[in-house]
């Protein structure tokens, strides 16, 4: 299996982390992270005031939310590219635990296939709504609602493609885009345990730009709103 490690070129503190990571992931590669405030900047990318989809998504995008959104899309459309049946992707800050992560990627692989988007998240908040596969203590299974992060995740070519044909317009941060299987017309499985831990505050915080200030029990509200309505629709 191949693997996509996005990380932004020149960011030093990141950097010894996507080293290790090109070291122990199976066929691993850097993928330059695309820096979203230079692309909207440029016009280079179309976005929309969260009423693309329905929920609305009560937030405006982040510079640093439309670059993480295009670098995985930059890592879907290499997977489409290459013709690979499934790839690994992972953001720089995952710090991968054994044993549970070797267990959780194998059976992750051993499942995959080019229709599959399999998430190893780095929170166990997902409840199953179908058990597909136990191995070595992982658990493969179908999530009631999808969680966000994108931490780490193995994709396959059918479902990259259609993500890609459904993310030309951009309108919400892309764990969010994932949530909208309705949408998407993808299902996602999760493995847990996954053995999946953020370094983030270890290497200096999100890459993702902080939001504009405002009040913070109306965003509680409204983030509180949204997450209602996406509960409404299930997977299964």
């Amino acid at each position: 299996m191949r693997s996509f490690i996005i990380h932004m070129k020149g960011d030093a503190k990141r950097a010894p982390n996507a080293r290790r990571l090109l070291e122990i992931l199976p066929g691993a590669e850097i993928v330059d992270a695309v820096r979203g405030a230079d692309v909207v900047a440029a016009g280079e990318v179309k976005t929309r005031p969260g009423d693309l989809h329905a929920p609305r998504y009560p937030f405006a995008l982040s510079g640093g939310e439309v670059g993480c959104f295009l670098s995985h899309r930059a890592c879907w459309q290499k997977i489409v590219d290459e013709g690979l049946s499934h790839a690994l992707i992972v953001e720089d800050d995952l710090a991968p635990a054994s044993p549970e992560w070797e267990a959780a990627l194998a059976l992750a692989e051993a499942y995959a296939g080019p229709e599959h988007y399999i998430r190893l998240p780095a929170k166990a908040r997902e409840k199953p709504v179908q058990v597909m596969a136990e191995q070595a203590g992982a658990m493969l299974f179908l999530p009631r609602v999808v969680g966000l992060q994108t931490v780490a995740q193995v994709v396959g070519r059918a479902a990259a493609a259609r993500l890609l044909a459904k993310s030309e317009v951009i309108d919400r941060p892309v764990d969010s885009f994932l949530q909208m299987h309705w949408v998407t017309g993808q299902p996602l499985q999760a493995v847990l345990p996954s053995g999946v831990r953020e370094l983030t505050e270890e290497l200096g915080g999100s890459t993702i730009q902080k939001r504009a200030a405002g009040s913070k029990a109306i965003r509680e509200i409204r983030r509180a709103v949204y997450r209602a309505r996406i509960r409404t629709r299930p997977q299964g």
